[in-house]
């Protein structure tokens, strides 16, 4: 009997660089949003390293109280203003703001490595997902396991996602954290409705059951490098309850979500009969769907 090699023996290389070239020819542009909020002591690092990566740099302010918006400019960013609702809003506004074919979220703070741009949005590229979702899971994360508060987050997170597994039958790790890669007419079709960070599990949720086909791949989440989050468990946990049920069991899609889904999948099918050229290496390994077009 031929051993079986431990998975990492057998995984390419995480991508380092960005192919922007579809397997149709298609060039494709990357926006690269970052929402914020009083974020001047973290957000430097993240847009210096982001940039790179991006066709687009686009900075969405809450209406920041400190240097945030000069700090942006100065990096060569684009500065738009949310609505004051919370990241939620501060989403759309990216989505309705950007020009890129794949947007990719990541947050101010630095509890972000934007150097895993690359690993989200390639799969995407190529044609193997349209939306693709950084697993803290799969990559570790040092804010999930520490305290009391970091175990109820833990705990809550898990039980939304197994609900979400074993009622659409998938198998994803991680429906909560905030980077991500998705087609920006995915995005849009979903028609976002949550104004705070419950907007990432209805992402996720939305994707799921409308069928497209939604990616995972191996990212950590690291402390925030200044500063204090504003985020309590204990404030929003309602939310995000009523949002879990909500969008899992009785949210109902307009016809013309259904039929932008149905048109994705026909496409992504037509993609591969039409046995175009294949890369099979960094992206197929590292975010082969967990979903798919049903």
């Amino acid at each position: 009997m031929t051993p079986a090699l431990p998975a990492w023996y057998t995984r390419p290389h995480r991508p380092s660089v960005i192919n922007r070239t579809g397997a149709d020819g298609r060039i494709w542009r990357v926006t690269v949003i970052v929402p914020t909020r009083n974020e001047a002591g973290n957000l430097r690092p993240v847009l210096e390293v982001a940039a790179p990566y991006a066709d687009e740099l686009l900075v969405v302010d809450g209406h920041s109280s400190d240097d945030t918006r000069q700090i942006a400019e100065a990096m060569g960013a684009s500065v738009v203003l949310d609505n004051g609702r919370g990241k939620g809003d501060a989403i759309r506004v990216g989505m309705a703001h950007a020009t890129g074919d794949v947007l990719v979220f990541v947050d101010a703070d630095g509890s972000h490595d934007p150097r895993d741009i690359p690993a989200l949005v390639q799969p995407i590229i190529d044609g193997y997902a349209d939306h693709v979702s950084g697993s803290r899971m799969l990559g570790g994360s040092d804010e999930l396991h520490a305290t009391l508060h970091q175990f109820v987050r833990l705990f809550g997170s898990q039980i939304i996602t197994l609900s979400v597994n074993y009622t659409q039958n998938v198998r994803l790790t991680d429906c909560q954290n905030g980077l991500r890669a998705i087609r920006r007419d995915v995005a849009l079709a979903l028609e976002l409705q949550e104004n705070i960070t419950t907007i990432e599990q209805e992402m996720v949720i939305k994707s799921v059951r409308l069928g497209y086909r939604l990616g995972e791949v191996a990212t950590h989440e690291y402390v925030r490098a200044n500063g204090e989050s504003n985020f309590r468990v204990l404030d929003v946990w309602p939310r995000y309850v009523r949002s879990w049920l909500y969008y899992l069991l009785l949210w109902k899609p307009q016809r013309a979500q259904v039929d932008a889904s149905m048109q994705r999948g026909q496409e992504a099918e037509a993609q591969r009969e039409e046995n175009l050229p294949q890369r099979r290496g960094d992206a197929e390994a590292s975010a082969l769907p967990v979903s798919a077009p049903k």
